[in-house]
């Protein structure tokens, strides 16, 4: 099973369009807020260069944005 956490904030629409879709598809996640944690923001922005959420990381790749189709690709779906 893959590991995937996604960077979000709240009341991010991408944020809540991928959850959606890795619920749907019954992929477990680990959510991570950056408007909260200060550190995991640091470490959003240095591994993608930007502060745009949702940053989505399945086994270490990351996907930016609400990249749904990159996504499933990634999961198989």
């Amino acid at each position: 099973m893959a590991k995937v956490k996604i960077f979000s904030t709240k009341n991010c629409h991408g944020c809540e369009t991928v959850k959606a879709f890795l619920t749907k598809h019954h992929i477990k996640f680990q959510t991570i807020d950056v408007s909260e944690d200060a550190q995991a923001l640091t470490e959003m922005i240095e591994r993608t260069g930007q502060m745009k959420v949702p940053v989505t990381e399945i086994d270490g790749e990351l996907f930016i944005g609400a990249a749904i189709s990159d996504i499933a690709a990634k999961l198989g779906i």
